[in-house]
């Protein structure tokens, strides 16, 4: 595709988005479109918001689409877009979990590049086709893991890599929160019902729902790969089909042992996402509610807090970073970090170019691949009684 620039400035142009999902009622598809304006890398010109027509053209119209962009069938717009002149760059996914694979497939072979909401998929099945046809497209891939977007997160991973830690023992993480303790699902909730449901959300529960999120952020900081888990997945809430909570034991391919819980039935905790990881030479702690602040701590020596823009923060803080000192940076913000780099990819392969390096931190196929083959090992590990498994 041709870049275009504007003649006045010669900035390139916004990147032209659309949107599967995220009409009237929808959380995460507003999510994702502030996310995208947030840097004004993006327009949103096109949407199947919806799978029913009258709600479809009603959302379209609230976000100021054009009548004639409004699908009510995803299929219909992946080729009608791919067709016109100014259609289309990047589609964002905000279904539940049972549609990403179907709806990525159609844009992908209409050469239109995907931005996907996690996990990847809700088989492993569909995750490993999916990352077959990536491959074999000409298309760029983001799956949004949000919290490696945070200035923290990105100063951590920096922190491992360079050897502040040394080499690394032990790996914690865990995502708690309480908003399930009750069988919210049967009061019609639309949030909590597809989640319970594994026909569209897969095997797993809180562990495919915020579970991952954790595995992720941890493997993003750490890099390290699980190699086994030995996992316990219980389900509180009577009638519930699917985990509510989970205890997991994990080794990597390094030799470091780690642990991971993820609930949603623990009173008292909103959205408790933390990650540890200890080495010879150090351990650090990064918590999502306090994203603005990384511990760090010198064996033998006093803990050290550095903020996402103080002075012992580095490169990649700074360029996740939007707003001076002292003012909080959180979730949208770390959302938004994704699609700007995202941006930053799809313009550097326009202009032939190579990305900026400190951009290229977006997860990828292969990050949703992980994801799904950890869901399916610790689901299998905790059927055969907390059995060691393979993470393929």
């Amino acid at each position: 595709m041709a870049i275009e620039a504007s003649s006045s400035t010669g900035v390139a142009r916004r990147i032209r988005l659309g949107m599967v999902g995220g009409g009237q009622g929808a959380f995460i598809g507003a999510v994702h479109r502030i996310a995208a304006r947030m840097d004004d890398r993006y327009e949103l010109v096109a949407g199947a918001l919806s799978a029913k027509p009258e709600r479809a053209r009603a959302s379209a119209a609230e976000l100021h689409i054009a009548p004639e962009r409004a699908y009510s069938d995803y299929r219909t717009m992946a080729q009608a877009e791919a067709q016109r002149p100014d259609g289309i760059d990047a589609v964002a996914i905000v279904t539940p979990n049972h549609l990403h694979a179907p709806m990525a497939q159609a844009f992908l072979e209409a050469g239109i590049h995907v931005i996907c909401d996690k996990p990847l998929t809700s088989t492993l099945a569909d995750a490993q086709a999916l990352v077959a046809s990536v491959r074999a497209s000409n298309c760029l891939f983001a799956l949004t893991h949000n919290y490696s977007g945070y200035p923290m997160a990105r100063q951590a991973r920096a922190m491992v890599a360079a050897g502040d830690l040394g080499e690394i023992r032990l790996v914690h993480a865990e995502y708690v929160q309480d908003w399930l303790s009750t069988p919210l699902e049967a009061t019609g909730q639309k949030q909590a019902a597809w989640r319970v449901d594994p026909a569209q959300a897969g095997a797993g529960g809180s562990l495919g729902d915020i579970g991952t999120h954790a595995e992720h952020l941890a493997r993003f900081i750490s890099g390290q790969q699980v190699h086994e888990v030995c996992a316990d997945l219980s389900t509180f809430v009577d009638g519930r089909q699917l985990d509510d909570n989970a205890h997991v034991l994990m080794r990597y391919r390094n030799g470091a042992r780690g642990m991971l819980w993820s609930s949603q039935v623990a009173p008292g905790n909103e959205n408790g996402l933390k990650v540890r990881v200890y080495g010879t030479k150090a351990g650090l702690e990064f918590r999502q509610e306090h994203p603005n602040h990384l511990w760090f701590t010198p064996l033998g020596g006093a803990p050290q807090l550095i903020t996402r823009a103080g002075a012992t923060a580095g490169p990649a803080a700074a360029h996740a970073s939007r707003i001076p000192a002292g003012h909080p940076e959180g979730y949208l913000e770390a959302f938004a970090q994704l699609y700007t780099d995202f941006a930053e990819q799809l313009h550097a392969r326009w202009e032939q170019r190579t990305p900026n390096p400190l951009a290229c931190h977006v997860p990828t196929i292969e990050d949703g691949l992980r994801g799904m083959q950890f869901i399916e090992a610790v689901v299998a590990s905790s059927r055969a009684g907390g059995r060691w498994t393979a993470v393929a």
